[in-house]
């Protein structure tokens, strides 16, 4: 399996459905599968919330690292 299926599935399974509970959502934009940098974007409610980027960083970007030793970064676009 490569990174880009791994993280989708983590975000699929884990990440997407708490984001949905608060009325957001992600989109997966691409998967650097040389220097581990995933691209994101925070949909719905998360778009424009004053807290998207501790949400970005504190959980999906700490979600994905302790699940995905590849992943390096996330970076929402």
């Amino acid at each position: 399996m490569g990174l880009k299926e791994k993280v989708e599935e983590v975000i699929e399974k884990e990440i997407r459905p708490a984001l949905v509970r608060d009325g957001g959502n992600i989109a997966v934009v691409d998967v650097n599968e040389e220097n581990g940098e995933v691209q994101v974007k925070l949909l719905g409610a998360c778009f424009g919330c004053p807290m998207s980027q501790i949400t970005l960083t504190m959980f999906v970007e700490q979600q994905l690292r302790s699940r995905i030793p590849e992943v390096r970064k996330v970076i929402p676009v």
